[in-house]
């Protein structure tokens, strides 16, 4: 993916304030491709003191909006679910990584795994977005 076409999407997303306002960043995007991180924080964790599942999902779907958005046309999702697997705790580095696994004219499908800074294998999200014709580019 051209440098160009990269910041032109790393742009569009600084606007998802719900993400940014969470301290979710952006580290990669390529075509069929996005990686996010997160460091988990007190106020992401639940009442049992581990990272709260709707952190967890929010930063998998930075990831996802990401992946799916690459190709230059806007994609919402239309559905997508998510196993958890391992606790995240405050201090964690979270990064949830997505990989295009399937796209068409109007459906793409996704898969992002997230994972902590030990490589640990915290939960794994997919999605399927809804490509629609406007262009970001």
């Amino acid at each position: 993916m051209h440098e160009t076409k990269k910041q032109v999407l790393k742009d569009f997303f600084i606007h998802d304030d719900f993400a940014r306002s969470n301290g979710m960043t952006i580290v990669d995007v390529s075509e069929g491709y996005g990686k996010a991180k997160m460091i988990a924080q007190e106020r992401h964790l639940n009442g049992v003191r581990s990272v709260q599942g709707g952190a967890i999902f929010t930063l998998a779907d930075l990831a996802f909006a990401l992946a799916s958005n690459s190709h230059g046309y806007v994609s919402v999702g239309m559905n997508n679910y998510i196993n958890y697997l391992k606790p995240g705790f405050a201090g964690d580095v979270l990064t949830a990584e997505a990989k295009e696994v399937s796209r068409g004219r109007t459906i793409g499908t996704y898969e992002v795994k997230v994972t902590n800074q030990k490589d640990e294998l915290i939960a794994v999200f997919q999605g399927t977005a809804y490509v629609k014709k406007d262009s970001i580019f």
